[in-house]
């Protein structure tokens, strides 16, 4: 195996890293706040007395957005996050890394068996994960758990995906907080070019009183993939 050599901090995103290996390559990573525990496969370093999890862009649009040059990434140490889609937990286990003890991420997942995966990988190992099993459409259900939330992230892959985020956002998100959403343009309108479709999706935040900031596509990490970043005004 290839060894890492150093380590340093992303000179703009608090609680990223970047792990220089001796072949010259650099990679992401996050300092790993269940030790020892894997999540996805990811190869795990240690330096300097921590353990890193290698951060993988081919299995997480957040990691894949930084390599595309994202320049709002308001996940730092601290933050609380409202997480809609944790699916198995590849991203959310490194938000949790990132927003460490003193931060919170309230995940929400609609799918049982998926969730049961979730809490088994991630959520029984890190203290600052609260799972959720819930419909992400329906907020209303899930209120009495959820406090005001710096980040709403999203990555639901389904029609009005918008709507639904947006609707959240209203109920949780703090005022000048954040929206970070994962659009797959073939899950909400295949007849639509997927241009077309990131287009809707930005400009119903807009209408419903969100700033859009940025837009990325995710290729070659997601085809058909866009991810957006939006400021609640």
């Amino acid at each position: 195996m290839i060894r890492a050599l150093k380590v340093r901090e992303h000179e703009e995103f608090p609680g990223v890293y970047v792990v220089d290996f001796e072949d010259g390559s650099s990679k992401l990573a996050t300092i790993n706040l269940a030790p020892g525990i894997k999540v996805y496969g990811e190869q795990l370093v240690s330096i300097g007395g921590k353990e890193y999890r290698i951060w993988n862009p081919y299995r997480s649009k957040l990691a894949g957005a930084i390599y595309k040059g994202l320049k709002t990434n308001p996940i730092k140490p601290g933050t609380k996050v409202l997480y809609l889609g944790v699916a198995s937990g590849t991203t959310p286990s490194h938000v949790s890394d990132i927003i460490g003890p003193s931060g919170v991420l309230y995940g929400v997942e609609f799918a049982p068996r998926v969730m049961r995966e979730f809490i088994e990988k991630v959520a029984v190992h890190r203290s600052n994960v609260i799972p959720l099993l819930a419909d992400a459409r329906f907020p209303s259900k899930y209120a009495h758990f959820v406090e005001a939330v710096d980040v709403i992230y999203a990555d639901i892959a389904q029609p009005f995906q918008s709507k639904y985020v947006a609707d959240n956002a209203d109920m949780f998100l703090k005022k000048g907080g954040w929206i970070m959403m994962a659009i797959k343009a073939m899950s909400i309108d295949v007849t639509k070019a997927p241009s077309e479709t990131y287009k809707r999706e930005m400009d119903e935040l807009e209408r419903r009183g969100y700033k859009v900031k940025e837009s990325l596509h995710l290729e070659p990490y997601d085809e058909a993939h866009a991810f957006v970043v939006a400021q609640k005004l």
